[in-house]
């Protein structure tokens, strides 16, 4: 009797695209119905009907419902300390974060807070994904931490580090919210960068008596 042989398995980057193609389904979906009745009101089992997948899948791929609203969260919670730890020779802390935002503000960058009107909207809406938002700024500031322990060599509960990494954490966070209430109030992102980065140029300056010259690289 002739049997069909088996399939082979596909190429290891195919299996990889098609999670990538998955997982971002499932996100775009998600956003769909988060922005269309609300994130609280949206259910995983809402997601996944949409989305055409099972419910396991979803959870798969974000273990936390709050996940599939805030898909930049990896990025967000590295970009202070990959802007240290990236500084070229004989830049402070200070100037490259300042530099980082910036950009990151003159680019309209998502990371920094331009997520546009309905998702602004989305977040100031729901409590969950409030308390999330604290959380990665709290993750954020700690990756800076250990970042700016490391770049000036002194052990990682040191409290210089930490007291540096709040006071930069805290500009940041302020900007931040600065741009979602500015989206919030009808802005658009172009009026909305000339604010900030005005804004921004004082409020790093707050912090130059202190960290003008810390952890220069």
């Amino acid at each position: 009797m002739v049997t069909d042989a088996p399939s082979p398995a596909p190429p290891v980057g195919l299996r990889e695209s098609k999670k990538q193609e998955t997982r971002q389904l499932i996100s775009d979906v998600a956003t769909g119905l988060f922005l269309a009745q609300g994130f609280e009101r949206t259910t995983i089992a809402e997601i996944a009907a949409a989305a055409r997948v099972a419910k396991k899948t979803v959870t798969n791929y974000f273990p936390r419902k709050e996940d599939l609203a805030l898909d930049h969260q990896d990025a967000f919670v590295a970009s202070l300390a990959a802007t240290v730890t990236g500084r070229p020779t004989g830049e402070s802390a200070l100037a490259a974060l300042r530099r980082a935002f910036t950009d990151a503000a003159a680019a309209a960058d998502p990371v920094a807070g331009f997520s546009g009107p309905d998702f602004a909207r989305m977040i100031a809406d729901s409590p969950t994904l409030g308390a999330r938002l604290r959380d990665l700024h709290d993750l954020r500031e700690a990756a800076l931490a250990d970042a700016l322990a490391d770049a000036t060599g002194v052990p990682r509960d040191d409290i210089t580090p930490r007291t540096a990494a709040a006071l930069l954490g805290a500009v940041h966070r302020t900007l931040f919210q600065r741009i979602q209430d500015l989206t919030l109030a009808g802005q658009d992102n172009e009026r909305i960068s000339a604010t900030v980065l005005t804004e921004a140029h004082r409020a790093f300056g707050l912090l130059e008596p202190a960290l003008a010259d810390y952890a220069t690289a």
